[in-house]
């Protein structure tokens, strides 16, 4: 079975993206911060038979809490097949009003996260010649959008440093990749009133959002394909970019 780290599980795109990796038969690290009770909740829902499942509480923008993360999942799998990095939180606002602790935390939470949880498990997936880095974007990091400035600038670092890092480690026949992401029905896009989501969706060729569950699939997609995939950051809105 293979055994990969989900971070950021407790909200809805990691949340299913476990579901989904836990239906089809793999060992799961579920990492959060803040919402534990969903986080354990979700633990409880992916402990099918024969499912190894563990939770990871931490701030993962940090080198100690993320190196204890690939120990804990070194620990309970004796492997690191793979590291889904869905972790990550909006910004929205004008630039001009944002403070500069926001900008950091902004930063902290969408791009450095990747950069700690890729530093911590790499020594073993290059020991063991194999393994997969995802990272969740956004389009936003592609196109940039008007107020969210800081969060455009955290996912468009996600982009080139999957690119970048694709290039170190090819040659240890490890994957990079990111899946830049439109419109999801999250938590978090329900805030948009009705006449804001028509007005999006009426942008997109495919004419709605996305769910969760459709990014869970395309990622188990992902884990699945030949390691020669690598470096790319694959759209997956709907024709929208």
């Amino acid at each position: 079975m293979k055994a990969y780290i989900v971070t950021g599980a407790s909200g809805d795109i990691g949340g299913a993206i476990a579901k989904k990796l836990a239906q089809e038969g793999c060992h799961l690290l579920l990492c959060g911060r803040k919402n534990t009770s969903a986080l354990y909740k979700l633990a409880d829902e992916c402990r099918l038979p024969g499912r190894n499942i563990a939770c990871f509480i931490g701030d993962l923008s940090g080198a100690k809490q993320a190196k204890e993360m690939a120990a804990a999942a070194l620990s309970r799998f004796g492997k690191i097949d793979g590291i889904i990095n869905v972790a990550g939180a909006a910004s929205l606002g004008l630039f001009t009003d944002q403070p500069e602790d926001a900008w950091n935390e902004t930063l902290n939470a969408n791009l450095t996260t990747v950069y700690q949880t890729s530093q911590a498990v790499l020594p073993f997936m290059i020991s063991q010649k194999q393994g997969v880095i995802l990272n969740i974007s956004s389009v936003w990091g592609v196109r940039g959008a008007s107020c969210e400035v800081a969060y455009s600038a955290a996912k468009g670092g996600v982009n080139l440093l999957t690119k970048a890092l694709a290039k170190e480690l090819a040659p240890s026949g490890i994957a990079v990749n990111a899946l830049a992401l439109g419109m999801i029905d999250t938590k978090m896009n329900a805030s948009l009133c009705e006449e804001e989501r028509r007005a999006i969706e009426e942008e997109i060729p495919a004419g709605r959002s996305a769910s969760p569950q459709e990014v869970a699939e395309m990622v188990w997609l992902l884990l699945k394909a030949p390691s020669y995939l690598t470096g790319q950051v694959i759209g997956f809105d709907g024709g929208w970019y």
